[in-house]
């Protein structure tokens, strides 16, 4: 019966509160947060999550499957302006742009990212990407040095691969839809042993649409139609192109690896770094999976503050 479809009303900026407390954070009442979009040029936009009342100081891009709330505990941890964005195909963000090998590109996502940054963020003092957001801000390094003037990788390198990434490729590539809250609840659980069910309870009505029918499906499965898309995608990725742009980057460089068994890099992608990248700075994250942000995001904060100087 339709009257029983249990809808869940979704505030994006309800949670912050809820973050704070669950991390130990001081909350001295909502955050300033506004969402805009750039146009991308060619009929597609880009949004993001724009923190404070300054220009940004860091640029913060999320891991496949994603979005910008992905990171509300490190932006609230770190209390300073900054620049969270939807890459194309996830969160609010319009589809990516139409790619015939059928997989997300990290350069062409690279590309869109560029046009944000310098309408929202082109004095950044440093752009973090995790997961496929580190792939694109290697990408983005290349494409647009000047936007980038410290790099940190969070649990990515170009030597990711499908035996590495297999279990996240499971589950992102898992059902389209679920015909209720709990259910989508229950697999993510399943699948993100290293998180507290309430961050993820947030992170689903961040990443995910209830349809009419009171069933929900993921942000990022709304283009499976499209080329180009997680979705479709056959074959992981990929990347070990990005070794030679990410060992060509003169700006500083961190890689913040998670140590625990979720994690995607192991020790000779960062040997392989340091070959490329002598002087990059390694830090080890015992207590985190892949989701750096999601599982300690206040050791992520306080490495990010360190690195960049943001609040100097």
């Amino acid at each position: 019966m339709p009257g029983d479809i249990e809808h869940i009303e979704y505030d994006e900026f309800a949670y912050f509160q809820d973050n704070a407390s669950e991390y130990g954070v001081p909350y001295e009442g909502p955050p300033v947060v506004r969402r805009t979009s750039v146009d991308l040029g060619d009929g597609r936009e880009l949004s993001a999550l724009v923190w404070g009342d300054g220009p940004p100081e860091l640029v913060l891009v999320h891991g496949g499957a994603q979005n910008a709330h992905t990171w509300d505990t490190v932006a609230l941890a770190l209390g300073r302006p900054l620049l969270a964005v939807d890459l194309p195909g996830h969160g609010h963000s319009d589809r990516p742009a139409d790619n015939p090998d059928g997989a997300v590109g990290a350069e062409a996502l690279a590309g869109d990212v560029a046009r944000a940054i310098r309408v929202l963020a082109p004095e950044a003092r440093g752009v973090v990407g995790m997961s496929l957001g580190g792939m694109t801000s290697i990408a983005l390094a290349a494409q647009a040095p000047e936007l980038v003037r410290t790099l940190t990788l969070v649990d990515v390198t170009p030597g990711v691969d499908g035996p590495k990434s297999h279990a996240i490729a499971a589950f992102v590539n898992g059902p389209r839809t679920f015909p209720s809250f709990a259910e989508i609840l229950a697999r993510t659980i399943e699948h993100n042993p290293t998180r507290t069910e309430a961050s993820l309870r947030r992170g689903i009505l961040h990443n995910a649409l209830q349809l009419d029918d009171g069933s929900w499906m993921w942000r990022y499965r709304r283009w499976d139609d499209q080329q180009g898309l997680v979705g479709t995608r056959r074959e992981p990725p990929n990347f070990g192109r990005l070794w030679d742009m990410l060992g060509a980057v003169e700006v500083p460089v961190m890689l913040v690896r998670g140590m625990r068994p979720q994690s995607v890099v192991d020790d000779a992608d960062e040997a392989e770094l340091l070959r490329r990248l002598p002087n990059a700075r390694i830090e080890h994250v015992e207590e985190a999976g892949h989701s750096v942000q999601g599982d300690t995001p206040l050791e992520l904060a306080a490495l990010i503050r360190d690195f960049t100087g943001v609040g100097r």
